[in-house]
């Protein structure tokens, strides 16, 4: 649906000057992959960047993200320093990052020789350095998007120390990010260590004044999962007047979600928050080539299947788009696309809806 600026009515004009306030959800390369696409959609004041007529800019750009890394270099800063994991929170500030050239390519660059260095990125010891300066890892990540003149705000989901636990099919428990990951069986159920962590204020804040929530893409028990289980999360998002959309993944992945369509993803959501959190998911209609088919056959991976009964009798509209690209082997969400069709969820809300919208929310 095309919308030309000269037609819209006052409220909608309004709601265009003001622009939407999005809070994407999640962890892992999902999110800043997403990130990636919505920021080019960040409009502030005074700026002359064009946004399509039939999409309401972003004015206000929120990532909130899972910190229950205990692998590789994040875990090896946890451990060492008595910090929560940078690694997820570096990926998200480099992907809002206005400069993609020489800063980005310093926060991603990984040593990979000397004493203590070697697997290290630069931008986790960067978020270590200024946690350590200013006691306060929430102030650190501040702090870092400033530096890198991100275009949007980015919130750990909790400041406590959390480890994630999983109940596995036949009956065991793992403790642990990497563990799980690494795990044959299959999840039946995620738990936090400490089990009702607080959240960031600045949290429930974002999503109590978003427009639109977003939950995924990423990996379902280790990226999507944690951030529901933190307390007042779930409500706040349920309590939001927001639009909430379930951006689902492309593929199934191996000790996450073998063998889940797209409702039973959905499904695995609401549970863990015991509520019911969306009202639209988005689903790639793309199908994979065969090649890369054949290659995720390999390490028993397939397309996730969009079984759209199922999720309509959950009380979701799926909303189908061509999402997927393929880049070095891979399947990847083509960011653009994805964050356009979000965008366009809101444009395209009934007037009413855009109404509220230029009121704030209310």
């Amino acid at each position: 649906m095309e919308i030309k600026t000269s037609e819209l009515s006052a409220p909608e004009k309004a709601a265009r000057e003001r622009g939407l306030r999005v809070v994407a959800i999640g962890g892992g390369t999902g999110l800043s992959t997403l990130l990636q696409g919505l920021k080019r959609f960040v409009l502030y004041p005074g700026e002359s960047r064009s946004v399509p007529a039939d999409l309401l800019p972003i004015r206000e750009l929120s990532a909130v993200v899972t910190v229950s890394d205990d692998g590789g270099s994040s875990g090896r800063l946890r451990k060492e320093l008595n910090m929560l994991p940078p690694g997820d929170i570096r990926n998200c500030i480099v992907a809002l990052s206005e400069d993609e050239a020489l800063l980005s390519k310093l926060f991603r660059h990984r040593f990979d020789k000397g004493s203590g260095l070697e697997g290290h990125s630069f931008g986790n010891l960067f978020l270590a350095a200024l946690t350590s300066l200013t006691c306060d890892f929430s102030e650190a990540v501040r702090l870092s998007s400033e530096i890198l003149l991100t275009r949007g705000h980015i919130y750990p989901a909790t400041t406590s120390n959390i480890e994630l636990e999983a109940l596995m099919e036949e009956g065991t428990r793992v403790r642990g990010e990497t563990k799980i990951t690494a795990s044959t069986g299959r999840i039946i159920e995620l738990f936090l260590i400490p089990s009702d962590p607080d959240p960031m204020p600045q949290t429930l804040d974002a999503i109590a004044r978003a427009d639109m929530i977003t939950i995924g893409p990423g990996s379902l028990f280790t990226s999507l999962i944690p951030n529901l289980l933190v307390r007042g999360i779930a409500q706040a998002i349920v309590d939001s007047p927001a639009t909430k959309v379930y951006v689902c993944n492309l593929m199934t992945q191996a000790n996450e979600s073998l063998g889940l369509s797209a409702a039973d993803h959905l499904q695995a959501l609401n549970r863990h928050a015991q509520r019911q959190l969306f009202d639209y998911a988005l689903i790639n209609r793309t199908p994979v080539s065969d090649e890369l088919k054949v290659k995720y056959a390999l390490e028993g991976a397939c397309q996730i299947v969009a079984d759209l009964d199922t999720i309509e009798a959950l009380g979701v509209i799926p909303v189908l788009g061509e999402h997927l690209e393929e880049h070095a082997g891979v399947a990847r969400h083509n960011t653009t696309r994805v964050a356009h069709d979000l965008l366009q969820l809101v444009a395209q809300a009934p007037r009413t809806d855009r109404e509220s919208i230029s009121n704030g929310g209310s």
